[in-house]
C-alpha cells in the first residue's frame, strides 16, 4: 500500500489548488530560465542574519506584515 493511500484530507481542502510558485518552477525548467521564486542558496546565512532571525523567534515577532508594509 501506498503512504498516498493512507493518507486523507478533508474535502475542505479540495478547493486549494497548486502554489504559483510551482508553476513559476516548471516554467523556468521549461525554458532554461533563471528561477527566482524560489530560493536555494549555495552559501550559508550569514550570522548576524542567523542571529536576527532567532531573535525575532523569540520576541514572538512572527507575523507577516501587512501588503503596504510597516513604519519603523
Amino acid at each position: 500500500m501506498l503512504v498516498s493511500e493512507l493518507l486523507m484530507t478533508s474535502k475542505r481542502c479540495d478547493y486549494f489548488g497548486e502554489s504559483v510558485i510551482r508553476d513559476m518552477t516548471r516554467l523556468a525548467l521549461r525554458h532554461y530560465a533563471v528561477n527566482l521564486a524560489q530560493g536555494f542558496p549555495d552559501f550559508p546565512a550569514p550570522e548576524e542574519l542567523k542571529k536576527a532571525a532567532c531573535d525575532a523567534v523569540m520576541a514572538d515577532n512572527n507575523q507577516y506584515a501587512i501588503t503596504w508594509g510597516t513604519r519603523e
